[in-house]
């Protein structure tokens, strides 16, 4: 079954690796970088030990930020609504008068 940008499931895992890294060079000598780590993490997954259906599954998957771990980052940020800005500050010279 011919899968993955044209390149058969049964295909070698190194044959497959080495037109993905020829395709990443040159999307980075093209200066398409977003493109050439797409590419750069697919040949990660590969080599780790994925199946080439599998490493096109995996796009969209975002690598965990440094700094983003541990207790209490997954809580929820409140964000204002769109158009939203604070109330002006009160006058200091009106400060306790009704």
């Amino acid at each position: 079954m011919t899968g993955w940008f044209g390149m058969d499931d049964g295909e070698p895992q190194a044959s497959v690796i080495r037109a993905l890294r020829a395709r990443m060079e040159a999307a980075a000598g093209a200066l398409d970088f977003e493109e050439a780590r797409r590419l750069r993490d697919r040949i990660s997954l590969l080599q780790g030990g994925a199946s080439v259906a599998e490493a096109a599954a995996a796009e969209g998957l975002k690598r965990q930020q440094p700094g983003a771990m541990g207790l209490g980052t997954s809580r929820q940020q409140v964000v204002p609504p769109v158009g939203w800005k604070p109330p002006p500050k009160p006058d200091l010279m009106t400060r306790g008068k009704r």
